[in-house]
């Protein structure tokens, strides 16, 4: 019964550092790179129709 408990521990283990390694190496990048490129995007869309910033000339 104890190896039963070890054997799913440690599978469980794997999972959770496989889970870990994909969100910090593969996710939190892309979201990362995806949020600031919408936000570059959208400002972009935005002074296309109101003008760049700054007082009128």
């Amino acid at each position: 019964m104890t190896e039963e408990i070890t054997l799913e521990g440690d599978a469980r283990r794997k999972t959770e550092l496989r889970s870990f390694l994909f969100l910090a190496i593969v996710l939190a990048p892309a979201l990362a790179v995806a949020i600031v490129g919408g936000l570059g995007f959208s400002i972009w869309i935005y002074q296309m129709f109101a003008g760049p910033p700054g007082p009128p000339v």
